[in-house]
Parts: structure tokens; C-alpha cells; sequence
């Protein structure tokens, strides 16, 4: 065994990637402060072919050092846009046939790997802020709450993992 070399991964250029397709998931940021879970989203969408992202309220967007910092140029090939309100960008991806998905630990949140994904629909991840979750407003909006099982004595994921974990979640089921 060895260690492959970068040129050995066979990666498409952040042209090819902006001509692939992707899988019928965007993420949406709602108020999430550190610039470096903003990055690794970056990274993250790439990783899986996001849609694209939605940057909402406080969330930081490219060009930023912090995010590039994380996202190791991934704010070049993946989609993003921005919305100062959570609520109006919601609202938008529901005209547009998402089914909103909320990540968090509601009383009707389902555990994550008991949600039938489906090839056909539209889904819109969205991930709340660190300290004070998805908020109540877009809670009010979400179609469905998921969480990730958890066993340990603390009750919550970093944003990066969380993100890493449901997109794999999703990419496995859509492609």
C-alpha cells in the first residue's frame, strides 16, 4: 500500500465540476458565526456535489481568509448565494420545490438514518447556529427535523462534522 499522490486522484477541475451534475441538495447556514465551519461547508459541498449553499443573517461569505482557510478553494466551484433573512431564503427554496430540512434536536426530530430519501425531490439541508441551533422562525417553516443519533454525554456535533455526516447521508442516497 501506498499514499496516492494528488495527481494520482484523478480529480476533475473546478470548471468540470461547475458542468457535472449534482445531487438535488443545497445547504442553507442559518446565522452560523465561525468562518471555519462556513469553509468546511464549502469543502464539504464539493466533496459530495452540492447544489450550492445559502448563506443567511450573520453567516461570513467569500472572499474571506478564515473561509478560505477551510474551505481550500472549494468557494470557487460550489454555488452560493446570500440572504440577510433565513426566513425570505426559506421561503424562496420552498417556491422552488425543496422540502426543508431541518438539523436539530426538535420534539419531532427523526433520527437521521430512519429518513427516506428520495431520487426525485429537491432537499434543503439547513444547519443552525453553534450555540442556539436553527431558529425558532425557520424551525417554523422546516418540512422535517433529523438528528444524528448520539450516545456520549454531550448533546451536540460541531457544525462541520454535522454537515459532513448528513451530506454523506444524502450523497449515498441520491446518486
Amino acid at each position: 500500500m501506498k499514499r496516492l499522490k494528488l495527481e494520482e486522484l484523478g480529480r476533475i477541475s473546478v470548471d468540470q465540476f461547475k458542468e457535472t451534475n449534482k445531487i438535488p441538495v443545497c445547504i442553507l447556514l442559518d446565522n452560523v458565526r465561525s468562518l471555519h465551519n462556513v469553509g468546511s461547508a464549502f469543502r464539504t459541498a464539493d466533496a459530495f456535489r452540492i447544489e450550492k449553499l445559502v448563506l443567511t443573517g450573520i453567516t461570513g461569505t467569500p472572499p474571506h481568509r478564515e473561509i478560505h482557510k477551510t474551505a481550500l478553494g472549494a468557494t470557487e466551484s460550489v454555488s452560493w448565494e446570500y440572504s440577510e433573512s433565513t426566513l425570505t431564503a426559506i421561503q424562496q427554496l420552498k417556491a422552488t420545490g425543496y422540502l426543508i430540512v431541518l438539523i436539530e434536536q426538535t420534539t419531532e426530530s427523526r433520527p437521521l438514518q430512519s429518513f427516506s430519501i428520495e431520487r426525485d425531490k429537491k432537499y434543503c439541508l439547513l444547519f443552525g447556529n453553534e450555540v442556539n441551533g436553527v431558529s425558532d422562525e425557520a424551525i417554523e417553516l422546516g418540512d422535517v427535523a433529523l438528528e444524528i443519533p448520539q450516545s456520549g454525554t454531550k448533546h451536540s456535533l460541531n457544525i462541520s462534522v454535522c454537515v459532513g455526516i448528513v451530506a454523506w447521508e444524502f450523497f449515498k442516497k441520491t446518486r
